[in-house]
């Protein structure tokens, strides 16, 4: 359903071929727990628990094989792979050659003194965690990032904390004892990072400990530690990097004041002394404020994020190659559908459809937009039963070339 600007929603591809079953990754992380509580209970409220006895429900997502492999055949570089353990601190030039090229060998000796090894941005590197990220950015619309914490028995590798974006942590192997404190500050800004000389941790509130195949939610601003078990813990961090209404606001006030010369004029002559009356300058924010409720670029800058978000999300393009080579083979009897993972947006423009993908605009003809719609939204169908007054060749020309831009692939 569009708006009477002619503007769509943000539209999700479906998915398929992916480590984990649907209908979404969401609702595959929380099972038993539905996305629809998670979100009217807990986003952004309050940590939850999910225990679930099924110890290799991650084991699709990661092993320590696969870490071992990064860590040794990769050249992943400190900062992305770094050391932490909560009783010292440890300096880059403890583990690394030049302060940025890894020593291995130390690495796994710090480790087995009790070092946590923590890889940043796993889902740049490991596929299925790809996948697993793309799954949760179709269902928060903003950008996700892996991180991974591998820890030996019985140590703690960070001190207490509260993390600055929402996190999801997934117990691959082995088990972590966690406690949770109070909330020092609700929400914080990425620039609010905890300070234990400013913060206090605050009374004891939950405690548990998860094993292989269970996950915890933490929402920001909410302290917290970890302690590994009698056994090396493998888990998965995956953070939400969410847009917020005040980034939605400062974007709208300078959209609102390059248009709207209110804002651009001078603050009142000598407001700066004590004897300054700012009672006087109240109603003049007043109005700058409800110029701003009532811009009509509410939409332009709603938009801007949506596209900083695709832009953000590169396609999945993985046997490409391969789907160029069977083109000439397609006929409209060829069953098709979309690429697992794609992520675009569809809009009205002008008397044409334009999908906005990975900082790209594609544009149709108004007579093939019901069958992009369609073909965007189905995970298998036959080139045939496209909607739309498109004739059988129409249609074949379609699919092929959305095969072309990385969005429907050839089954």
């Amino acid at each position: 359903m569009s708006d009477r600007s002619g503007r769509a929603p943000l539209v999700t591809s479906g998915e398929g071929g992916s480590p984990f079953p649907r209908p979404s990754t969401l609702d595959w992380l929380l099972a038993p727990v539905s996305s629809s509580l998670f979100f009217e209970r807990y986003w952004e409220r309050q940590p939850l628990v999910v225990t679930r006895q099924a110890p290799d429900h991650f084991s699709g997502l990661l092993s320590l094989d696969e870490i071992d492999r990064v860590i040794t055949t990769l050249d992943r570089r400190y900062p992305d792979i770094c050391l932490k353990d909560a009783r010292r601190d440890l300096a880059a030039e403890d583990y690394t050659v030049d302060g940025e090229v890894l020593d291995v060998a130390r690495l796994y000796q710090l480790f087995g003194e009790g070092a946590t090894i923590t890889l940043a941005f796993l889902d740049t590197v490991v596929p299925h965690l790809t996948a697993f990220c793309r799954g949760l950015e179709r269902v928060f619309t903003c950008p996700l990032q892996a991180n991974v914490y591998l820890t030996p028995p019985g140590a703690q590798g960070a001190r207490p904390h509260y993390d600055t974006h929402d996190v999801f942590v997934l117990q691959v192997s082995g088990s972590k004892h966690w406690v949770v404190y109070g909330t020092p500050l609700e929400l914080p800004l990425p620039a609010q990072d905890f300070d234990a000389d400013v913060h206090e941790l605050g009374e004891k509130t939950l405690e548990f400990e998860l094993q292989a195949g269970d996950v915890a939610y933490i929402p920001r601003g909410v302290t917290h530690e970890a302690r590994s078990t009698d056994e090396t813990s493998l888990h998965i961090t995956a953070g939400v990097l969410r847009y917020t209404w005040l980034d939605l606001l400062l974007e709208l006030v300078a959209h609102t004041a390059l248009h709207d010369p209110a804002f651009r004029r001078a603050l009142p002559p000598g407001f700066a002394y004590l004897a300054f009356d700012r009672e006087s300058a109240r109603p003049t924010l007043d109005d700058l404020l409800g110029r701003v409720s009532a811009s009509t670029g509410f939409d332009q800058v709603l938009d801007g994020f949506a596209d900083e978000f695709l832009a953000s999300s590169p396609p999945l393009l993985r046997g490409q190659m391969g789907q160029l080579a069977v083109l000439h083979r397609l006929t409209a009897d060829s069953v098709v559908g979309v690429r697992p993972g794609a992520m675009t947006a569809m809009r009205r423009d002008g008397q044409a459809l334009s999908v906005h993908c990975y900082g790209r605009r594609i544009t149709f003809p108004q007579q093939a937009a019901d069958a992009v719609r369609f073909a965007l939204s189905r995970t298998r169908f036959v080139v045939r039963d496209l909607p739309g007054p498109l004739d059988q060749d129409g249609k074949l020309t379609l699919v092929k070339r959305l095969i072309r831009e990385g969005l429907v692939l050839s089954l």
